[in-house]
């Protein structure tokens, strides 16, 4: 399947270039506030600030060492919530820069083969910055290094408010704090891009950290936050309802509980029209129409998992699994569609487990809905064990994509692929509802 829908890429790779490079003389995308040498932190530092923050190496030969040394810190971690200062949403805001337009050297990491920006790095960067902000509502200036173990536990959403991210423009990152739990915090995000003399919002993403003890065993508590005026207290509100929403699609959850009454007549509806009308069979089935069998829509990968990309805590970056994820997923979208696609909407990425230094990873893209020209993408990792060969899942992400032209539509086969499409359906409805 792969293979002949390859082969319009070419054809719409012009189309793409154009779309993103229309900044014309690259002075039009290079930002006042982003003059080498300004007060504002640079994406590449964020990284090494954290470092400095739980007092990391960065030479893996030290790591063992620098994780018993931390160990040592768990006598500062508070006994409750209440010994901790409140902070207020303003302590933990940043504003991150991405001098893409102003210093050209840094674009190559950044760049497609068409000339386009990896939206893959850009989550990688959102990630890093989420846990920055999380570690700056937490900080303590008595301590030359925090005892608390910050890793992100989901990706909430990811909202495109604009489909076009030009590769010489600069960008800029704001975010903070906008919620707390007793070990948990929500933290926001924005990304905009100077373009035209202005900066234009380019998307706003939700991130839920949690906060665990230094050898990350446990959960650790975290400073509660007090909003300032109404505008603070509906972000704080907007939180809760988050939590509560949160709780209530696990609860619903079709690996739990039975789908509805509606979802059960879709399944149905589904499975009578791929019956064989000239057998009377259950197990005769022919595809109908423009569609394709669910079990034809994948695409696979592996990545071994070296120390390069690990992250504070000598574990796998969460945003390099991102951006495989991403990208593995954004293949299939374009194999399925015949073109490039765009992201609509990243939702629900769930980290389950940590991913250690030297493990197997295996990803697994699956299309589970389509609708027009909208594209619904599951990706699957796990970890392989070739020892045990046990696997264990260690993320869920949730990707929607809008190809040029109406798609196929995806047809499940048994009931763990109607399952799939159920769920495929709730995340694309939600995606639509914001």
């Amino acid at each position: 399947m792969l293979s002949p829908r390859l082969l319009l890429l070419r054809s719409t790779a012009s189309l793409s270039t154009r779309a993103f490079c229309v900044g014309g003389v690259s002075q039009q995308g290079q930002a006042p506030d982003m003059i080498e040498g300004n007060a504002h932190l640079h994406v590449s530092n964020v990284r090494n600030r954290l470092r400095e923050i739980v007092g990391a190496s960065t030479n893996w030969r030290h790591h063992k060492q620098a994780l018993a040394e931390r160990v040592s810190l768990s006598s500062m971690l508070a006994k409750s919530q209440s010994d901790l200062p409140t902070k207020r949403m303003k302590d933990s805001y940043l504003e991150v820069h991405l001098p893409l337009g102003s210093q050209p050297q840094l674009r190559e990491k950044y760049l497609t083969f068409h000339d386009t920006v990896r939206f893959g790095r850009i989550l990688e960067d959102l990630d890093s910055l989420a846990v920055l902000i999380s570690y700056t509502h937490t900080h303590n200036a008595a301590l030359q290094r925090s005892p608390l173990s910050i890793v992100t536990a989901l990706v909430d959403k990811i909202d495109m408010r604009k489909h076009v991210i030009y590769p010489d423009c600069d960008i800029k990152f704001t975010g903070h704090v906008t919620w707390v739990g007793k070990t948990s915090i929500e933290a926001k995000m924005h990304m905009s891009q100077y373009h035209d003399g202005a900066y234009s919002p380019v998307l706003d993403a939700t991130f839920v950290m949690v906060a665990r003890d230094p050898e990350n065993k446990r959960a650790a508590f975290v400073n509660p936050l007090k909003p300032e005026g109404p505008e603070e207290e509906k972000l704080f509100q907007e939180g809760e309802i988050n939590k509560s929403h949160r709780v209530e699609l696990s609860t619903a959850s079709l690996l739990k509980v039975a789908p509805t009454a509606e979802e059960r007549k879709i399944v149905h509806s589904l499975f009578l029209n791929t019956l064989d009308n000239k057998t009377v069979s259950f197990r005769s089935r022919v595809l109908p129409p423009n569609s394709v069998w669910m079990e034809d829509a994948k695409v696979k990968g592996l990545e071994i998992c070296h120390p390069q990309e690990r992250n504070i805590f000598n574990r796998i970056f969460g945003g390099f699994l991102m951006r495989k994820a991403y990208e593995l997923g954004w293949a299939n979208a374009c194999s399925y569609g015949g073109s490039r696609p765009r992201l609509v909407a990243v939702d629900d990425i769930l980290f389950q487990k940590p991913v250690e230094i030297g493990s197997l990873l295996l990803l697994s893209s699956q299309v589970c809905y389509t609708e027009g020209k909208y594209i619904q993408v599951r990706v699957h990792t796990e970890v392989f064990d070739p020892l045990t060969r046990q696997h264990n899942t260690t993320n869920v992400f949730h990707f929607t994509f809008a190809s040029e032209n109406e798609v196929p539509n995806i047809i499940p086969k048994t009931y763990g692929e109607s399952m799939l499409y159920l769920d495929g359906k709730r995340h694309f409805n939600q995606t639509v509802e914001r």
